[in-house]
């Protein structure tokens, strides 16, 4: 039988006209039970349905871990902006006083103000106000961040009221923030570390106080393995060892010079090597370490060939030039020790001379510890060795 559509495409002569009202009955009872079927939906505003990974950020190099910045105060804010100057999109900075904040080079939307008035280098007001804006923080954070995080690493600037005050209650979301994602299994899972810059001894006496206590508080956390790793940074120290920086230079040097070290060594351990490679499962090994710190030093030549004298100078003199405040790094437990060369200096560089410097940083650090190893080259030249010893025994005292 032919359908409505196509009558309705010819002119029907008499003998159809009865079916063709038939049919048009018909369809009208179906449209109508149809309708009555229909449910009266209202008009409600419906999520995207994205995809996960679409909301994933995605870091500007390969690394083994996908870490997450969060700067606190200015002091960690600015550690956090050079963590982006060097290609990672995960970051995100706080702070209790919109004069700190506006110079940061960071996106508007990864940042957050809270409060509005600063803390004045008072601790305990920093505290209070991150504690009333924790879920406001939590958001934030999980907004700036999105999908994918592997790590957290939470900067503080000690010295001022919002870093000192505000800082530890970070960490704290951080691990929130961990769990729900699902980095963090359990409590005892510590995927979230911090990075502590200690004022210098001009600062006066209530910036040494707010210092010391937030250092007591995440060392303590870092003995009970909640939190790891944790880099303190000396500024005292780092004066010492760039003398003759000018002011403008100086904090740039200072926050470069540790962020680029821990920048090396995730790149480094997502690369191959056609001699010996430092992986991830070497890197998680020291960054579940507890306290870590960081050195490099140029291999000086005596002669065309590297010798084990050579190489083993430069060890010793990477323990010694650490920027970690009242740290003995001998009492680590396992380090990396990355040797990179161009090719010309690695020809010139004997098997063994590499095997001694290996051995005796795994003497330094004394019974029972693991020096994991690396050697790559590239295409600058000279010979440099980098290392991060962990494990390291909390002191006993931070400030002399």
């Amino acid at each position: 039988m032919p359908t409505l559509a196509e009558y309705k495409m010819q002119e029907p002569d008499n003998s159809q006209v009865e079916e063709l009202k038939d049919l048009e009955a018909t369809e009208e009872n179906l449209t109508e039970e149809v309708e009555d079927l229909g449910v009266d939906v209202p008009d409600i505003p419906l999520p995207s349905c994205q995809d996960a990974a679409e909301l994933e950020i995605e870091d500007e190099f390969t690394g083994a871990y996908k870490f997450a910045v969060v700067g606190v105060g200015q002091g960690g804010s600015r550690l956090a902006e050079t963590f982006w100057k060097l290609g990672y999109r995960r970051v995100a900075v706080i702070n209790t006083a919109p004069q700190d904040l506006k110079p940061i080079a960071l996106p508007e939307k990864n940042k957050l103000l809270i409060g509005g008035s600063g803390a004045g280098k008072d601790r305990k007001k920093a505290e209070a106000l991150f504690k009333e804006h924790r879920e406001d923080i939590l958001d934030f954070l999980k907004s700036t961040f999105q999908m994918g995080v592997d790590r957290i690493l939470v900067c503080i600037g000690a010295g001022g009221g919002t870093g000192a005050g505000g800082g530890p209650i970070v960490v704290d979301i951080c691990h929130d923030l961990c769990q729900t994602i699902g980095a963090e299994k359990t409590s005892s899972d510590a995927k979230v570390g911090a990075v502590l810059a200690l004022p210098s001894k001009s600062e006066g006496s209530r910036v040494k106080s707010n210092a010391k206590e937030t250092a007591q508080v995440l060392i303590e956390s870092c003995s009970e393995g909640t939190l790891s790793p944790l880099i303190i940074l000396d500024n005292e120290r780092i004066r010492h060892l760039y003398p003759k920086l000018s002011v403008n230079k100086f904090w740039h040097t200072a926050n470069t010079s540790i962020c680029s070290l821990f920048h090396l060594f995730n790149k480094i351990a997502a690369q191959d090597s056609e001699y010996t490679a430092f992986d991830k499962a070497d890197l998680d090994t020291v960054m579940s370490s507890g306290i870590i710190s960081f050195g490099a030093v140029p291999v000086k030549s005596s002669g065309e060939t590297v010798e084990e004298t050579d190489i083993s100078h430069a060890v010793r003199d990477n323990l010694k030039k650490n920027i970690l405040a009242n740290i003995d790094v001998n009492t680590g437990n396992v380090a990396a020790c990355v040797v990179i060369g161009d090719k010309d200096a690695l020809d010139n560089t004997p098997q063994e001379s590499l095997e001694h410097g290996f051995e005796q940083l795994t003497r330094l650090l004394g019974e029972g510890s693991t020096v994991h190893r690396g050697i790559y080259h590239t295409s600058k030249k000279g010979l440099v060795v980098y290392t991060i010893i962990g494990g390291i025994e909390a002191p006993e005292q931070l400030f002399a």
